[in-house]
């Protein structure tokens, strides 16, 4: 239900963003513009669209995940009139989100809130694509730790594991040669050439360091299929970051040309909307992995938000991370009709704050991500993939960050080897 309202206010921020939005409105309502005036929104509603709109929608989401962020801090039991709150009352909660979003519009001194909240909202933005790369890696030594448990009792799972590897690595490296055909020239784009190098490079030397002799004596489950996850999304991330940057042209024949774009051109427009619609749909599918993955039992471990005292028996399955990883535990139902898993041995069985937290923090990356970051002047959501400087070294930070992450999760035991065998 959190997903849902949260994916309600971002698609109702994509349409704010939208001119074509806009021009269908004034097209079907009737009496667009004197039903604008009565309301007090501009002339033609101007205040209801455009990037200014779009920050207090979101101010307003962000004020409502981080007011029940603050009303669960220290739940330690699930049979509380917190934990109540938190688990029901739906319908309260969804008026409570329309009331903050509503409320948004009428904060006075408008110039030096925006001013205010795009750092706030910068700042949250970048934590929480932090919290996003981090789920990533956990994610990749989670799917090669639960599928290695099954090659013990049946071999065909050693099968599918060096497949899937196989296959991923295919993947990373047409990513790598499409993008070295296509993405690169002669006599321009040099910034594409030299991260190109620079993150092929550094996905071989993870990859190499996966499977070397002094690695494998400390981590024996370290294999191939969690490179090969980090190779895959270091090379989307790439392939964005070059999507993202300002075109380039040069002179060929006589005639400026541009260079290192989507080769796919048919004429028209037709393939960039393909392009923005899928990196639109992937953009909402990471966030809300790694909103709702994030504050599982075993995520929030890997964050060192939950502590368990008792190693887990890993189970092979294929859609491990669909699963339900507290199936031992007991069910009961709070007084609002939910059922609710019970293992109040320590705490909850997640982080009530740390949930809300995590969907505070992406109200925030949504709002960042929508307007193009600092390039708001003049952006429309249709442009999501135009490009800007500071998206293009913001995916490639990400790059970087995500290969650290992993690298770290490499190399820590190494560095404190008691703190890892204890």
């Amino acid at each position: 239900m959190y997903a849902l309202y949260f994916l309600l206010v971002t698609f109702i921020c994509a349409a704010m963003m939208s001119p074509t939005v806009e021009e269908e409105l004034r097209k079907k309502i009737p009496f667009f513009s004197e039903l604008c005036v009565k309301m007090k929104a501009g002339e033609n509603c101007s205040t209801l669209v455009g990037f200014s709109a779009v920050y207090k929608m979101c101010f307003g989401m962000a004020c409502f995940f981080l007011f029940f962020c603050i009303l669960t801090i220290r739940v330690r039991n699930s049979t509380g009139w917190r934990s109540a709150i938190h688990n029901g009352f739906w319908l309260l909660k969804f008026a409570l989100l329309v009331g903050c979003c509503a409320a948004a519009f009428f904060l006075p001194d408008e110039d030096n809130f925006l001013k205010v909240w795009r750092c706030i909202g910068a700042t949250g933005g970048v934590f929480f694509l932090f919290i996003q790369l981090l789920m990533l890696v956990e994610f990749a030594h989670r799917w090669n730790t639960n599928w290695s448990s099954g090659v013990e009792y049946n071999r065909l799972w050693y099968a599918a594991l060096a497949f899937v590897t196989l296959v991923l690595f295919t993947i990373a490296v047409g990513a790598l040669a499409f993008m070295g055909m296509y993405y690169t020239h002669p006599e321009a784009c040099l910034y594409n050439k030299i991260f190109l190098g620079i993150n092929g490079s550094l996905c071989l030397v993870v990859s190499m360091l996966a499977i070397s002799p002094f690695i494998q004596k400390l981590q024996p489950k370290s294999g191939l299929l969690q490179p090969a996850v980090i190779s895959v999304y270091v090379m989307y991330l790439t392939f964005s970051a070059f999507s993202s940057k300002p075109k380039e042209v040069v002179e060929i024949d006589g005639g400026n040309t541009t260079v290192c774009v989507f080769p796919f051109n048919t004429g028209s427009e037709s393939d960039k909307k393909i392009v923005t619609v899928v990196g639109g749909f992937f953009l909402v599918g990471c966030i809300i992995y790694s909103c709702l993955t994030s504050t599982t039992r075993r995520s929030s471990a890997a964050l060192r938000v939950y502590r368990n005292s008792e190693p887990e028996a890993e189970r092979a399955r294929c859609f491990f991370c669909c699963g339900d990883d507290t199936e031992d535990y007991d069910e009961e139902k709070t007084g609002s009709g939910q059922d609710v898993i019970y293992d109040e041995k320590e705490t909850t069985i997640y982080n009530y704050s740390y949930f809300h937290f995590v969907f505070f923090l992406g109200s925030l990356y949504v709002m960042m991500a929508v307007t193009n970051w600092f390039h708001y002047d003049g952006h429309r959501i249709e442009k999501l993939l135009d490009g800007s400087w500071s998206v293009f070294w913001l995916k490639m930070a990400s790059c970087w960050v995500c290969l650290f992450l992993y690298l770290m999760t490499l190399i820590a035991p190494l560095m404190c080897p008691k703190r890892f065998e204890a």
